[in-house]
């Protein structure tokens, strides 16, 4: 770890094993709110029982009560403001309501919190790990990239310890009502000096709805106006600077602050990232959007050149607009042409104002909206729909067929039906991305339909991409596949955007000069600059949107709607709050008393890398071969298989046999239907769990999935779990195994199809071929689809989570193997 200069740090050198901040998780409470899940009812039933023991008490009575209490601890915190703007149009003054909890104030908050003090990561770094080879840059969280180092660079060299205090800022208009006629617009901010757990959560120390913003009422007969679109982004910028006002002083002077460490800082707070979608990227950067001549917030790409993200073009910065309304101020006409040019609107800029805030620097890449709601949901599927509904009704019900028989997962929503069903939830466009490629390669071949073997080629890069911008470590060997992907990706739209323009098939997309086929040319530039995109995804930002959404409709008589539901989000806040002074006083109160017992407590996690569930009857190894021997072949002649294994497994494992281990027909069995798997993740070396099963009846349909294991120290395979069990060897102690299907079988060279859409393929061995494997060889879950034109041959869902993804770029530069497991 290299530590930036300022900070006076020497240069750090760690095992992996002790990398790491703290990461001691913040205590979590019952969420308030009506819909209660499992373990809120289990806590409500918990303090029922206390009560009537008498060993608890209630002291509200009622409704009114809670409110007042709620009302009096929200008293404790920086309170709503109602903020009354005024704009120009027409001639006439239009005015506004903002109701704003100011970003600063809200920030004091954070910082004179005794739990989250120690969590705060004030200094810039750049931090490498050793790859083999040599010590390779890795991104992660803001602090570990450029960015953050580039500021910490240009504050004043005059002030000591002076740093970088950066926020996250999220702006977005939600439906309140369930028939979408009442709307809010929410403001959230999220502080970048907290590690992403906790930045990220829903606990104190998470996101913080701060302002709640005036929407211009529709106007049929305004609506598009160049005066109307202007006075939306006035109102806008007039309303947001009543969030930033102190932040605008302290971001030139610095504001002193001694920390929990007793050592005292100049904090210069600033907006290092701005997390949106496009549409509100445009008014952040007050850009004039799609139709603009320079459509893009972050360059000046001309329109009719954002198919082609093999160009380079100029960076947007804040000092061009600022030039430009300068020169439009001075003469109108001249500043006009100015700003077409460079795709602005007449408006100042709210962040011009906050040093080291740059709104084009800020704007980042949002893979919800680009890729999964965007790229993929209104333009890749639509025209893969198009392509099948052309094929006719065959081809569309193979491919639900498919879909609804893909295995399942229990990372992925299965779905029942795509093809008649309209989405709107980002998360399962993702998973239909995945789920609707592989069932698709068998019907749109190069032969039977060339535009939709072109798409699948264009599809495939996406999810090659999605999978390697998704990852929450980069490196730059993975940036680099980045870059190479992207042009993969534009030689393979350029090529079926050819095609369409020829193609009989009607209604296939031609014109694919729209911002969010552009906007992940930029990409690899905000990982090297701001960190991962889980940094700055609008996801965890849209899940506030939900409690607003039911304060409005539970809570709310319909008059004063932003008072009422910003009362109720008071409410949830102090609520908070007060449940981590009550854990800190327990906590206290407990090391005082020498008590260290904490049974209140779940545990959620296990030791260890293995840990069976689900437990069946006891049965016999005779009768386990009886149930199954004509049906399943894989229970051939278990119980001599069985005892094969065992005398070749026991040596291997460090016992000596004296004699022949001799396994009996009445020999005891336990089998289970359930596996927690821990391993440490490719992607952040951290511990992941995989959740595996082997059952006949898994809500009425088998399930048994598949698993990566560890044949040797050199090599590893694929393989079909039949069923998980422990027994105990007399004299040897006990053993947990699993009876699978290997997978390793080899399907010779390498087919076109497979290179192209760079596909994993795989085959099984005959099911009679099945053996035993300890449990501790299996290192984690797989997901394989089976080829519905080649019988026995599966292929690898790399696509699942960022752990395969690369671990099968390594597997397939080493190959399959074909190894005789037992």
């Amino acid at each position: 770890m290299e530590y930036h200069p300022c900070s006076r740090w020497p240069v750090l050198h760690q095992p992996y094993e002790e990398f790491g901040i703290n990461n001691a998780a913040l205590p979590t409470m019952i969420a308030l709110d009506a819909g209660l899940n499992k373990t809120q009812v289990n806590g409500l039933l918990e303090l029922f029982l206390l009560v009537t023991k008498g060993m608890e008490q209630v002291t509200m009575k009622n409704d009114a009560e809670l409110q007042k209490a709620c009302d009096n601890a929200g008293a404790e915190l920086t309170p709503f403001t109602k903020h009354i703007i005024s704009a120009p149009y027409k001639g006439k003054e239009m005015e506004f309501e903002v109701h704003t909890r100011p970003v600063w104030d809200w920030a004091l908050d954070l910082l004179a919190d005794p739990q989250l003090a120690p969590h705060f990561v004030w200094d810039a770094e750049r931090v490498y790990k050793h790859n083999g080879e040599e010590y390779e840059r890795f991104y992660g969280e803001p602090w570990t990239c450029d960015h953050w180092w580039d500021i910490q660079s240009q504050l004043p060299a005059d002030v000591e310890n002076a740093i970088p205090f950066c926020f996250i800022l999220y702006a977005d208009k939600t439906r309140l009502s369930s028939h979408g006629t009442v709307k809010g617009y929410p403001v959230v901010v999220r502080c970048a000096n907290l590690p992403v757990d906790i930045r990220n959560s829903e606990s104190v120390g998470g996101g913080c709805v701060v302002g709640w913003l005036p929407i211009i009422p529709e106007d049929a007969a305004e609506e598009g106006k160049l005066g109307y679109t202007t006075l939306k982004c006035v109102v806008w910028h007039e309303s947001a600077i009543k969030l930033f006002e102190a932040m605008v002083h302290f971001s030139a002077t610095g504001f002193q602050h001694r920390c929990w460490d007793e050592i005292i800082w100049y904090l210069f707070p600033l907006f290092l990232i701005l997390s949106a979608d496009y549409e509100e990227q445009c008014m952040m950067s007050l850009i004039r959007g799609r139709n603009g001549k320079a459509p893009c917030p972050i360059c000046l790409v001309p329109l009719e050149l954002l198919h082609d993200i093999s160009k380079t073009f100029a960076l947007h910065n804040a000092g061009q607009g600022e030039e430009a309304l300068r020169v439009y101020n001075d003469c109108k006409a001249t500043g006009e042409a100015i700003l077409k040019k460079l795709g602005l609107r007449p408006v100042p800029n709210v962040f011009w104002h906050i040093r080291y805030s740059d709104p084009h620097l800020a704007l980042s890449f949002d893979r919800l909206h680009v890729l999964h709601l965007g790229l993929w949901g209104k333009h890749l599927f639509e025209d893969l729909k198009i392509i099948l509904r052309y094929l006719g009704c065959d081809a569309e019900a193979m491919v639900e067929r498919l879909t609804k028989e893909f295995p399942r997962w229990w990372k992925l929503f299965h779905f029942t039906a795509i093809l008649k069903v309209t989405f709107n939830d980002g998360n399962k466009f993702a998973d239909l991305s995945i789920q609707v490629f592989y069932p698709a390669l068998s019907i749109l071949t190069k032969a039977a339909c060339p535009e939709g073997y072109l798409l699948l080629g264009l599809i495939s890069s996406y999810l090659q991409l999605d999978s390697l911008i998704g990852l929450d470590i980069q490196t730059n060997r993975t940036l680099s596949a980045i870059e190479t992907e992207l042009l993969v990706f534009n030689e393979r739209l350029q090529a079926y955007k050819e095609c369409t323009m020829n193609s009989s098939i009607p209604g296939l997309k031609v014109d694919w000069d729209f911002p969010k086929v552009h906007l992940w040319k930029h990409m690899v530039c905000d990982i090297r600059e701001k960190g991962a995109v889980r940094n700055y995804s609008t996801h965890p930002n849209e899940k506030m949107h939900g409690p607003l959404k039911e304060a409005y409709q539970d809570r709310s008589n319909g008059r004063d709607v932003a008072g009422q539901i910003l009362r109720v989000d008071q409410h949830i806040l102090a609520c908070r709050l007060l449940r981590t002074h009550i854990d800190q006083y327990d906590k206290w109160h407990k090391a005082r008393s020498g008590d260290d017992n904490d049974n209140s407590v779940l545990k959620l996690g296990f030791e260890g890398h293995c840990k069976l569930g689900s437990p069946c009857k006891p049965t016999t190894i005779q009768g386990i071969e009886a149930e199954h021997d004509r049906e399943d072949k894989a229970y051939l002649r278990l119980q001599r298989k069985f005892t094969n294994y065992i005398n070749k497994f026991l040596p291997s494992i460090g016992h000596e046999l004296k004699k022949w281990v001799t396994i009996p027909a009445d020999f005891n069995i336990y089998e289970y239907r359930y596996l927690k798997v821990n391993y440490k993740s490719c992607v952040d070396w951290k511990l992941a769990t995989d959740h595996l099963r082997c059952n006949s009846q898994f809500f009425g349909t088998p399930r048994y999935d598949c698993a990566y294991v560890q044949l040797t120290s050199t090599q590893t395979a694929f393989v079909r779990l039949i069923t998980f069990f422990m027994c105990q060897i007399h004299g040897y102690g006990e053993l947990q195994l699993a009876l699978i299907q290997p997978y390793t079988a080899s399907v010779g060279q390498e087919r076109e199809l497979d290179q192209a859409m760079k596909l994993t393929r795989i085959k099984a061995v005959p099911r009679s071929d099945s053996t035993f494997i300890p449990l501790v060889s299996i290192i984690r879950g797989a997901l394989l689809f089976p080829d519905p034109k080649k019988k026995d041959e599966f292929l690898v869902v790399d696509h699942v989570d960022g752990d395969m993804f690369l671990r099968m770029k390594t597997w397939k530069q080493g190959g399959s193997v074909c190894i005789n497991i037992c």
